[in-house]
């Protein structure tokens, strides 16, 4: 929380993991306890990986169902809900901050929220009583997203809790055996100490500056939300001020999660 302004509230950006996150033995209880060190929001908005979407889009204003974007899981996962409430203030600030001559932002008033989004929600903010917005990456470009985050900066000052949810490694078809890949462990080295050396030009250029870049992210739309995040933090000149909350592994893949602010 900025010392400037005591009611801003931060900016995360999280590793959500796939549906079975919610059996884990020690993640839900970490995201629960990162929620609960946080500030109460008045609204959640939330930029996953799993909606690419261009012009940028709003998802649902008003409750619709959950996107059950995943495939060949138990029954019972296809079964969760998260009814939380609609933000129609939020998505008209944004519509507000977005728009620009030339720049259009489109409604799709169906698309419920995916589990990039409701997973780790289901886990920090369990009651759903929270209006949530999600709205879809137009680009992959890491000073494009940036950009992004910059224009939606002045939401936090509203309470509004601005989430990028993707996974800090994320190839799924390199997953062998039971262990922590190398190119994972490499990665989330990288990452972690980039982060704390304000290796901001490094990150942007993650690709071809990070060992197994391109193992880590073969396509690199789970590593984008950092960068909407990171502009929203640059924005508030709280760019430096950023811990990582929660790191290790699951399944193999990197779930370092950040907090700005």
């Amino acid at each position: 929380m900025s010392a400037a302004n005591p009611q801003r509230m931060p900016a995360l950006y999280l590793s959500h993991g796939a549906p079975p996150l919610a059996d884990d033995p020690v993640w839900p209880g970490q995201l629960a306890a990162w929620s609960a060190d946080l500030p109460r929001p008045k609204a959640i908005l939330t930029v996953s990986a799993h909606w690419e979407e261009a012009p940028l889009a709003l998802g649902a204003v008003n409750p619709v169902p959950l996107v059950y974007d995943f495939w060949g899981f138990p029954e019972h996962y296809y079964r969760v809900t998260y009814d939380a409430p609609g933000a129609p203030a939020l998505a008209e600030s944004v519509r507000k901050l977005l728009r620009a001559p030339g720049i259009p932002v489109q409604d799709i008033p169906d698309r419920g929220l995916d589990h990039g989004a409701y997973v780790p929600l289901v886990e920090m903010f369990p009651d759903a009583d929270v209006p949530v917005l999600q709205i879809s990456m137009p680009t992959l470009d890491p000073v494009s997203l940036m950009g992004i985050g910059r224009k939606l900066a002045p939401l936090r000052d509203e309470g509004v809790l601005i989430v990028g949810s993707g996974f800090f490694t994320h190839n799924l078809a390199a997953l062998r055996g039971t262990g922590v890949p190398t190119w994972s462990a490499e990665f989330d080295d990288w990452g972690h100490r980039a982060l704390e050396s304000r290796d901001w030009d490094g990150l942007l250029d993650f690709l071809h500056k990070a060992p197994a870049g391109r193992y880590a992210h073969p396509r690199t739309e789970h590593f984008a939300p950092l960068f909407v995040t990171m502009g929203v933090a640059e924005a508030g000149g709280e760019l430096d001020a950023q811990k990582s909350v929660i790191d290790g592994f699951w399944m193999g893949l990197a779930k370092r999660s950040v907090q700005f602010g």
